[in-house]
């Protein structure tokens, strides 16, 4: 047994000593005495067999072998305690703060040698190029190179200019046709540059050595091509001498300030990467002389300069001219020219941190001035899509409150799609430009770095989800209301019984809410877990916190499930009138657990679903209504019909109410009779919601045929019988008599307002 254990605790040793990737071999033991044991043999694990382990234990004692196995995990505990120590955040934030510092420190104490430096790298230069002459021959091809690219670009893109594409009028134009035109000025500056590109390369391997392509290939590449390139891209944004054309909302003088220092920065940034390109041909490393710090240092001042000087400018250029932008938008242009500013402040910090790290490779090929554009550019990118967004939506749908209200809304959900996606795009192509792989990204979980643009991604795809759901919803949804020719205020009903909305137009507000409250849980989850977090728990507790809410809230469960079935079966709609146990009201608006009746006099009733035991819908498809007319009792009921249906039949031809008649008004004939006289009724059928106004002009139709034929309405009279001898009476007494008969006629008038009617009055 004891052999055995041996021989397990040796192999356990042997496999220490592998993964540590080190020699395992015998160390001298030292006893608690002081004394030392025999060093055990050494060993080697790529030659130990099974035959060796089982000899080399024979020979070694139980103490030999727990020695060497406990010195073997000592110093593998300690080798991975020297590697996996974690630094604490002050140690992180000392080590950034001494990376930013220390290149500026350098710089300031390499002053005194950049000038005999960069003198040195002169010389080196013409040393190279075969002294003073060799350079002015250098120079001369150089300048012959340009002169010749320049001309037969010149030449190409004038005949384009006179033959394809003629120079547009002058005078008012539509954004498409100087859209159109600038685009095409700008493909033509683009290819002339090509050819301006293969006209110098071709030439320049014809009478340049592999020497002078050395020099003359990035000075022409930084120096003359990317100020091109940029000269390009302002012309065509800003227009400064087309202001009939220009994109931007902002005025001639700031539009050709811009444009030369755009082309002035890029000048910048071009000459600082050749300036080191050329030091660093001749001899004179990055950080001998430290000049490209303060090349690229004085970048970052220019475009603070500019921001600073051209600050009315540019928040003109931000505000634009859309009538209908919001509060954020104009905070956007008051802030523009300070964020352009702290853009450069912060890619400067960033530079001078990356250099202190010794990542200066990173910033060789220019990616903290392509992170920089891009960053200064995406407000203006914001800008050019509410533009966009403006000439792209097409035209408002009908009139009224609502399809203003959807027009605007669906203008601003398309700006804010816009910019999301545009946030993405940026985000993409700043990781692209510091060589970072988008899909190892999204595919290896690597670090804090990939967790926050795999979470970016997933916010941003779920936002532009989320906003074109509820475009989507809101567009159909407005289109119902104006279609049936609603607003806003006769979803509520301004008259019980009218006709309410769609059924479409009723599930819809409801589709919506449930739609992004989905989308929110669902992509909030997403992105949690892109974090790193495990959502594992949150799902748990989700359930359990639904498992509590259905035992802990059944009426609410009960309210839900009751409205489902209410719309399933079509019961409502918005802007219908219903009446709920003696509760009548239009309705004005419902959620997932109660739905919101608005009286015809003002007041508001929410009732939940699941109190509803009987629900009456007084504007559902048709509606008869019945109308009273009380004359005399010598009135001739012949004559009253054949008025009924006069009036009827006059109505159903006029363009006010023919189209809201489904029976025309026609009359039923003696109804009653009372102590005053006759009631003859009249009845028509109509569409929910026109009967109010139809009634009216019936009223009115009546009393003037009345008057015509001459038919009076029955009156109540009081009548007061005094007794035998009451003239005798003094005035007095008779007085009190006619006043208390008033009295109780009065009374009796009064009971009869305010007994209850029977139905919506």
């Amino acid at each position: 047994m004891r052999h055995i254990v041996s021989t397990i605790l040796l192999t356990l040793s042997l496999c220490v000593v592998t993964i540590t990737s080190a020699q395992a071999q015998g160390l001298p033991t030292t006893t608690a005495t002081g004394s030392t044991e025999t060093a055990a043999p050494e060993l080697n694990p790529e030659e130990m067999t099974t035959e060796a382990i089982n000899a080399m234990v024979a020979r070694m004692s139980d103490d030999e072998v727990r020695s060497v196995l406990l010195d073997r995990l000592d110093a593998v505990a300690s080798a991975q305690t020297d590697q996996e120590a974690p630094k604490s955040l002050v140690e992180r934030a000392t080590t950034l703060w001494h990376a930013f510092s220390q290149p500026l420190l350098g710089a300031v104490r390499k002053l005194p040698a950049l000038i005999p430096a960069q003198v040195q790298a002169f010389k080196t230069f013409g040393e190279t190029h075969g002294g003073f002459g060799g350079v002015l021959t250098l120079l001369g091809l150089t300048a012959l190179l340009l002169a010749v690219g320049l001309g037969v670009e010149y030449a190409v893109r004038t005949w384009l200019i006179k033959v394809r594409n003629p120079e547009a009028t002058q005078g008012d134009t539509t954004l498409r046709e100087a859209v159109v035109f600038l685009l095409k000025r700008f493909l033509r500056e683009i290819f002339g540059l090509v050819i301006f590109y293969i006209t110098v390369r071709t030439l320049g391997r014809t009478v340049l050595d592999a020497q002078q392509v050395t020099f003359v290939a990035p000075f022409i590449g930084y120096m003359i091509w990317m100020p091109r390139i940029a000269a390009a891209f302002s012309r065509f944004l800003m227009a400064p001498n087309r202001p009939d054309l220009r994109l931007v909302n902002v005025s001639d003088r700031w539009a050709a300030f811009i444009h030369r220092h755009i082309i002035g920065i890029v000048t910048l940034g071009g000459a600082t990467i050749f300036v080191v390109i050329f030091n660093g041909m001749n001899g004179i490393a990055p950080g001998e002389t430290r000049i490209g710090f303060w090349l690229d240092s004085l970048v970052y001042v220019y475009i603070a300069y500019v921001a600073w000087t051209a600050r009315e400018g540019l928040s003109d250029m931000m505000r634009g001219d859309d009538p209908d932008r919001t509060e954020f938008d104009e905070s956007v242009a008051r802030i523009y020219p300070y964020f352009a500013m702290g853009v450069a402040g912060a890619t400067w910090m960033l530079v001078s941190t990356l250099i202190g790290l010794g990542k200066v490779q990173l910033l060789l090929g220019g990616a903290h001035y392509t992170t920089m554009f891009w960053l200064l550019i995406a407000p203006v990118i914001d800008t050019g899509i509410r533009g966009l967004v403006r000439h792209v939506v097409p035209p408002m749908q009908g009139e009224g409150s609502v399809a203003e209200a959807a027009y605007i809304a669906t203008k601003r959900s398309y700006v804010r799609i816009g910019r999301v996606i545009a946030v993405g795009a940026v985000l993409v192509i700043i990781t692209r430009t510091w060589n970072v792989s988008l899909m190892s990204l999204l595919q290896e979980g690597a670090g804090i770095g990939d967790n926050l643009f795999s979470f970016a991604m997933t916010a941003i795809v779920g936002y532009v989800v989320y906003e074109a759901m509820s475009l989507y919803i809101n567009r159909r949804l407005a289109a119902e209301m104006t279609a049936l020719g609603m607003t806003q205020e006769d979803a509520g009903g301004d008259e019980m019984g009218g006709g309410g909305a769609s059924r479409l137009s009723t599930v819809l507000p409801l589709a919506l809410v449930t739609a992004q409250g989905a989308i929110i849980v669902v992509f909030t989850l997403l992105a949690i877990g892109n974090l790193g977090v495990d959502i594992t728990p949150l799902l748990a507790g989700a359930g359990i916190a639904g498992l509590a809410i259905g035992f802990g809230a059944q009426k609410l469960v009960t309210d839900v499930v009751s409205g489902v079935f209410f719309l399933v079966d079509d019961a409502f709609r918005v802007g219908e009138y219903v009446e709920i146990e003696g509760t009548m009201g239009a309705v004005e608006k419902i959620s997932i657990r109660s739905m919101q009746l608005r009286h015809h006099r003002g007041p508001v009733h929410t009732i939940p679903y699941g109190e509803i035991p009987k629900l009456t819908n007084y504007s559902r498809d048709w509606v008869i209504m019945k109308l009273k007319f009380t004359v005399p009792f010598d009135t001739n009921p012949n004559q009253v019909k054949k008025i009924f249906k006069k009036i009827g039949q006059e109505m159903l031809v006029e363009e006010l109410y023919k189209d809201d008649f489904l029976q025309p008004f026609k009359s039923q004939g003696v109804f009653d009779f009372d102590d005053v006289g006759m009631i003859i009724r009249g009845k028509f059928m109509a569409k929910p919601g026109k009967q109010f106004m139809i009634r009216k002009e019936i009223y009115n139709r009546v009393k003037a045929e009345f008057n015509a034929a001459g038919i009076d309405f029955a009156r109540r009279e009081v009548r007061v019988a005094l007794p035998e001898g009451a003239k005798d009476l003094p005035e007095k007494d008779q007085a009190a008599l006619t006043a208390a008969a008033a009295a109780a006629a009065q009374q009796q008038e009064e009971q009869a307002a305010a007994a209850p009617s029977k139905g919506p009055d």
